[in-house]
This record gives structure tokens, C-alpha cells and sequence, in this order.
């Protein structure tokens, strides 16, 4: 593990990536949910990664999916 990887684990903060592993997702479901305005990176790496704070949007990603059911679309839901 790189040291700017050990930081930023340390410090809780994930890529996306990383993030979909922890909650179970892909990728793709990451920033689309991202893209829609219901998860917020809280920065970005030098690359322009962006990082996300490792138990809310854990937590975030978990509520969305037990929420998305087909009375409740994405569209209405606002976290």
C-alpha cells in the first residue's frame, strides 16, 4: 500500500472503486448515484479522483438500496 493510499485509508476516505467494494456495488452505480445528487465526494485526490468519507457513504449507499424498491424510484428519494 502506497503511504498516499495508507493516508488516505486511515483518514477514511475511499475512491470509488474502493467504495463500491466495501458496500457491495460497482462502480458505475458509485457515480451514478453521485451523478443524480445522492452521494457527495467530500474531496479529490492530486489525480482528480474523487474520495469519499468511507461509513456515511457506506451508510448512504445501504439506504438507497434497501429504499429503491418499485414503489420508490431514485427520482424520489432525497437523502
Amino acid at each position: 500500500m502506497t503511504s498516499a493510499r495508507r493516508m488516505r485509508f486511515e483518514k477514511g476516505l475511499l475512491k470509488v472503486g474502493e467504495i463500491a467494494e466495501e458496500a457491495g456495488v460497482r462502480p458505475s452505480t458509485v457515480r451514478f448515484y453521485t451523478q443524480v445528487g445522492l452521494l457527495e465526494p467530500i474531496s479529490y485526490t492530486k489525480g482528480g479522483h474523487k474520495l469519499y468519507e468511507r461509513k456515511t457513504t457506506i451508510r448512504k449507499i445501504i439506504l438507497i438500496k434497501q429504499m429503491t424498491t418499485p414503489k420508490f424510484q431514485l427520482a424520489d428519494l432525497k437523502i
